[in-house]
């Protein structure tokens, strides 16, 4: 056996803290999910809350635009000066060009949603005006209590409403009382501020059903006509008269049908002119 002492040998071990962490690139991915689903929701919500000219309008709003000037670039190149876009003149070489191209600015869809929000803003003018305008005569101020006003997709609302003690029309005829004279004045000043076309539509209460002959279907459409009276009389062009129906008793507004509430026209200004 050889005197030689044999060398001691030491392994060391480096042990790494968290040895089982790989990084936290799943956190990233995880918030790019969140972030995800929350656009689809919200996507979902605004297709279910919106009207059709309204997602139009959000449509045009992201449409990606780039805007070109109508100018020639002033260069001594290829195209001796003119501009890609000229209107007056083609590019040298090629086919096609600017000849057919429709004018620079708002695209189509564009001018209908500038013309739409015009058209809205029109709409809420004369609202304001039926609204907010001050009566000249004690018969005024009490007219505005019978009237109530809303926006919808066909246009500008106005319904004018029977109230207990204070009826438009006398009791089961068309002939209208110093109330609705004085609200078909109020009507024909506002429908000045715009050309729009107008529709009438009188509603009635429900009668009981053991009377002989249903009165409602006649008085609804009596009053509609008389409605559009007034308002000619009053000076508005019958021309601008898109169309006066009676709905009888069909569609009441509150729960007790034989309401004097339900007794009621709806004078609506439709969306678009007549020009």
């Amino acid at each position: 056996m050889s005197d030689e002492v044999r060398p001691i040998i030491i392994k060391r071990k480096k042990v790494v803290a968290n040895a089982g962490h790989h990084g936290g690139a799943w956190k990233v991915a995880y918030a790019d999910f969140v972030t995800a689903m929350m656009a689809f929701f919200m996507l979902m919500w605004l297709l279910n809350a919106t009207t059709e000219k309204q997602r139009k309008g959000l449509a045009d709003y992201f449409s990606p635009t780039i805007a070109i000037a109508r100018v020639s670039g002033g260069g001594d190149g290829a195209f001796g000066g003119d501009s890609l876009m000229s209107q007056e003149t083609l590019a040298k070489t090629g086919t096609g060009g600017a000849a057919d191209l429709p004018p620079m600015g708002l695209s189509e869809s564009g001018r209908d949603s500038i013309e739409g929000a015009r058209a809205l803003t029109e709409l809420e003018d004369v609202q304001m005006s039926i609204v907010g305008r001050g009566g000249d005569s004690l018969i005024q101020e009490l007219a505005k209590q019978h009237i109530r006003t809303r926006l919808s997709d066909e246009g500008l609302v106005i319904e004018i409403f029977d109230l207990e003690g204070a009826p438009l029309f006398e009791p089961g005829t068309a002939s209208p009382t110093s109330v609705m004279e004085a609200i078909a004045d109020i009507l024909k000043d506002a429908f000045e501020l715009v050309t729009n076309p107008v529709s009438v539509a009188a509603h009635s209460q429900t009668y009981s059903p053991l009377q002989l002959n249903n009165p409602a279907w006649p008085l609804t459409t009596d009053r509609a006509q008389t409605t559009r009276m007034l308002l000619e009389r009053s000076g508005f062009p019958s021309e601008r008269v898109a169309r006066v129906t009676g709905h009888g008793q069909q569609k009441p507004l509150i729960d007790n049908p034989m309401a004097a509430r339900n007794n009621r026209l709806e004078v609506t200004l439709l969306r678009g002119d007549l020009n």
